[in-house]
């Protein structure tokens, strides 16, 4: 029951002061407790509801919790559920990160010690001090000393959110090694100015806070049958926790171990040079890995890129020539300073390397170094842009023999029996090693290890790495093969046959049934690592059935059967998130391969060019736009010859010698 205020008294022409209606406190203390809130920080903590640092190019919360951080306006912000998706995204984000740096500190912490029995908790003394203990603990919440743990778990909250699964291991203590993920709590406040009783301004501010506490239930609304029967498919199906969070975050056996969550990167450059490696770190980094970023995430910053950048100084040239060539093509930034920092880390990167190599030392490093040079140029660059540079396969080569040196194919078979970590650098020079010798027409140097592997069934991390599942890339692998023996007319047509046909049935038996291949995105708007993997899979898998296809003799685009492959690969395009933020970077080998063998009316160009325009400038760069260039060549050439009545094939490694191109589209 409020109070009306005594009537203002004195001379009746005088304006009497604001008061507000929802609070007791006096004109001048709301005045001054009101504030402009700033409009220069960044759309992440905007979105958030936090307070931003402005930091120059990232701001200090996003860097800490792994975002993206976006001063320039997104798209997603002018669409309510965009945003939504966004703050979801973003929430799941934070939650991975920091179950991250619980399980680190627990590991440290707990390493040698049985688990506690109980946990350090929040209480009211953390949030108030002077304000004495007025509750006691309900004897049935969990953090009372007198709760019983053996009584079955409640799951009346679970009942009241259908949308949240309860996995079967919940009501087990020893799957709860610390607390779960605090619930956030958004709290509005509304406030209304009045003067002489008439409503001037008003006000509404959202804060949100976080407690352990969950929220207290409220009556459930009606039920409906559609929203039993969704109930029963999320609780019987188990696959929205279990089945897309069991990842395993310490999958490889990295060359510089794996690093503790507090680790403090200390990278020494010149003061020229600290902003080629600041644009590297907040601007190409997230260009690299985009699969082991979903898969692990963070675990391409802190354990590959930034340990990498500390130690070897070679790696840090060949990373900040990347960084300038990234700039220079993205800004369009032109004169004598930009080139002569590309070519000055380029030629300390290889200097290094010759004399590393002359020594024989050092082989890890080196190795390290090689195959950065080769794959983060995928990354970066427009198709004209030239360095006078060694090609990528003599690199290539140096690599090779560094990874024999260091026994690392005997690591990956010996990793059949023993299940340890498959090495990073063995997985990331196998992954340029079987799509690079179809860029040459020649076997890959370790087609006998993949073979082995295949056998066994093991696993050697192209999946967490590049999305594809190994089974597939080894039979892309055993295609290369047959590519290069019909290359070197090795093998007769009879012969050739029958290796297709083999290797089409060992295709067959790679594939999934239709109903398993869906969106890669959860019902909150997070990717699903290993429906995306399903998905990459399925257009690699097609995308190889049309490379064994071209090898059939007097096999031809027109051919009624490599129409149908297009096709279907071009439905399946739609399972691949696109946009900058998609995924379509990490196909372009596939999207080469079907393009190559697309006809003028073909959907798979009107659909290139709707990914391209999703893509925006980023479709220019890199792999993605060489490779659109090359298809454009190959187009231009086979669609002359078919108006002249030529119905030759014009395939895109004769186009490439042509132009004198020495791509590795990966």
């Amino acid at each position: 029951m409020s109070t009306q205020s005594a009537a203002p008294t004195g001379n009746p022409g005088t304006m009497v002061g604001p008061k507000t209606a929802p609070t007791k406190a006096s004109p001048t203390k709301a005045a001054a407790k009101m504030h402009r809130r700033s409009r220069s920080g960044c759309f992440t903590c905007r979105l958030r509801r936090k307070k931003c640092d402005e930091g120059k190019n990232q701001c200090k919360a996003c860097k800490h919790l792994g975002l993206k951080c976006e001063y320039k306006r997104p798209m997603w912000w002018s669409n309510n559920e965009q945003r939504k998706q966004q703050k979801e995204a973003i929430k799941n984000i934070i939650k991975r990160t920091k179950l991250t740096e619980k399980t680190a500190q627990i590991g440290t912490s707990c390493a040698g010690t049985p688990p506690g029995l109980s946990h350090s908790l929040p209480t009211s003394a953390t949030y108030s001090e002077a304000t004495a203990h007025t509750r006691a603990p309900s004897i049935e919440s969990q953090h009372s000393p007198s709760y019983d743990f053996n009584q079955p778990l409640s799951h009346d909250y679970y009942d009241y959110h259908p949308h949240i699964a309860s996995p079967p291991y919940d009501t087990n203590a020893h799957y709860q090694p610390f607390p779960s993920t605090p619930y956030e709590v958004d709290i509005k406040t509304e406030r209304q100015m009045f003067v002489n009783d008439i409503p001037t301004r008003r006000d509404s501010t959202i804060s949100t806070f976080s407690t352990y506490q969950p929220p207290p239930p409220q009556p459930p609304l009606p039920s409906f049958p559609e929203d039993d029967w969704i109930n029963e498919n999320i609780y019987n199906t188990g696959d929205m926790f279990s089945g897309e969070e069991g990842l395993d975050l310490d999958f490889f056996d990295f060359s510089h171990g794996n690093p503790q969550a507090s680790q403090q990167a200390l990278i020494q450059v010149d003061d020229c040079d600290r902003p080629l490696l600041d644009h590297f770190i907040d601007n190409v980094l997230r260009l690299i890995f985009p699969i082991l970023e979903v898969n692990q995430h963070g675990s391409a910053r802190s354990d590959v890129i930034l340990p990498a950048l500390e130690s070897n100084r070679c790696y840090l040239h060949c990373c900040l020539s990347v960084s300038a060539i990234h700039l220079k093509s993205t800004r369009g930034l032109q004169g004598e300073q930009i080139d002569n920092d590309i070519l000055r880390h380029r030629c300390a990167t290889i200097t290094e390397l010759c004399g590393a190599l002359n020594n024989d030392s050092n082989h890890l490093q080196i190795l390290e170094a090689t195959l950065g040079m080769i794959f983060f140029q995928c990354s970066v660059g427009r198709p004209s842009d030239a360095l006078p540079d060694v090609p990528w396969h003599a690199h290539f080569e140096a690599a090779t023999s560094l990874v024999r040196k260091l026994e690392l194919p005997h690591a990956m078979v010996h990793d059949n029996n023993a299940r340890m970590h498959p090495p990073f650098n063995m997985t990331l020079a196998s992954w340029i090693d079987i799509l690079g010798a179809t860029m040459l027409g020649r076997s890959p140097q370790f087609a006998d290890t993949y073979r082995e592997k295949n056998q066994s069934g093991s696993t050697s991390g192209l999946c967490e790495l590049m999305g594809c599942e190994d089974s597939m890339m080894y039979l892309i692998s055993e295609i290369a093969c047959l590519d290069a023996l019909k290359s070197s007319n090795g093998i007769s047509d009879m012969q050739l046959c029958q290796l297709i046909e083999s290797l089409g049935k060992s295709l067959d038996t790679t594939e999934v049934p239709p109903e398993m291949l869906t969106g890669p995105y959860s019902s909150t708007g997070a990717i699903r690592p290993r429906q995306l993997s399903r998905n990459m899979t399925a257009i690699f898998r097609l995308a190889a059935r049309i490379y064994l296809c071209s090898l059939v003799p007097h096999a031809s685009k027109e051919d009624p059967s490599m129409i149908s492959l297009v096709e279907r690969f071009t439905g399946s395009l739609l399972l691949i998130p696109h946009g900058p933020d998609g995924f379509d970077r990490s196909i372009v080998w596939p999207l080469l391969i079907a393009g190559s063998q697309s006809t003028s009316g073909s959907i798979f160009r009107q659909a290139l060019v709707g990914r391209m325009a999703s893509l925006g400038e980023h479709a220019e760069f890199g792999s993605f736009g060489r490779m659109v260039r090359l298809l454009q060549e190959v187009w231009c050439q086979s669609d002359e010859a078919n108006r002249a009545g030529s119905r030759q094939n014009v395939h895109w490694r004769d186009v490439m010698q042509q132009k004198g191109w020495d791509f590795l589209l990966i």
